[in-house]
């Protein structure tokens, strides 16, 4: 089985506040934040725009990742996503949910 694991950034609008987050499954965690089901940072600051998404094949290297991108500062954040997602469109309209 090819497992594949998922560094993301959450937005609650076009250069607002941002969320970092792993996964194992995008799909349900997306419900998850959508749905408010999990109480935290993400859900009481309205995060539900997904905005970045990076692939791995290990966990390891996902949370290294993960944890490279919460010690960035928000100004590189905001770069990486515009980079590929000028707009913040929610990439999450693409999933299957």
């Amino acid at each position: 089985m090819d497992r594949r694991f998922v560094v993301y950034i959450l937005a609650n609008r076009p250069r607002g506040v941002l969320y970092v987050g792993v996964t194992s499954d995008l799909s349900r965690r997306l419900t998850e934040h959508r749905a408010k089901l999990v109480p935290g940072f993400a859900a009481s600051h309205g995060l539900m725009r997904l905005v970045h998404v990076e692939t791995y094949a290990s966990i390891l290297e996902a949370r290294s990742r993960e944890h490279s991108l919460k010690r960035w500062r928000r100004a590189w954040k905001i770069e990486l996503i515009e980079k590929d997602n000028p707009d913040w469109g929610d990439l999450g309209n693409e999933l299957p949910l």
